[in-house]
């Protein structure tokens, strides 16, 4: 199952990368919604290799994931390898400069099931795709309005 968006940003490219690997705000952001977010790796920069477990509530049910940085491209590209038990994925972030003022951002996640469970969870997600697809858009579109609105308060 593969959702993906492109949104524009007033920015610099580089600046959109380095704010895209703001690991420590993404972890509170996830601390904040309920997650138990835990660093596995000792990078002291973002690159390959650096990793998280995480735990949350999905549906009712308690459920562990695992997500570490497999390429690392400053400032275009980043992808971010998902494993949750029976799902495994992929979320891809492709930042192209459209002049030295505005970059576009793509993201794609991408779930595939490993096990029957959750062939039956992604299919469950299938019926209720343009919904999701819907939600999916208008979460990133609002992380990309307040990427902006932070860039606007610090000049």
């Amino acid at each position: 199952m593969k959702f993906s968006t492109r949104e524009d940003i007033e920015a610099p490219i580089q600046t959109v990368f380095e704010m895209l690997c703001d690991f420590e705000k993404f972890e509170r952001a996830a601390m904040r919604r309920g997650a138990e977010v835990q660093r596995t790796d000792s990078l002291t920069a973002p690159g390959v290799g650096a990793s998280w477990d995480i735990r949350f509530m999905l549906r009712g049910k308690d459920r562990e994931m695992s997500m570490s940085i497999v390429t690392f491209q400053p400032p275009e590209h980043m992808v971010v390898a998902l494993s949750s038990s029976g799902v495994t994925g992929s979320m891809e972030f492709e930042l192209i400069a459209l002049s030295r003022s505005r970059t576009r951002i793509l993201i794609g996640l991408e779930l595939r099931p490993q096990t029957l469970p959750a062939r039956l969870l992604i299919q469950s997600l299938k019926l209720t795709k343009t919904s999701l697809n819907k939600k999916y858009k208008e979460r990133i579109a609002t992380y990309i309005e307040d990427m902006e609105d932070r860039l606007r308060s610090t000049t």
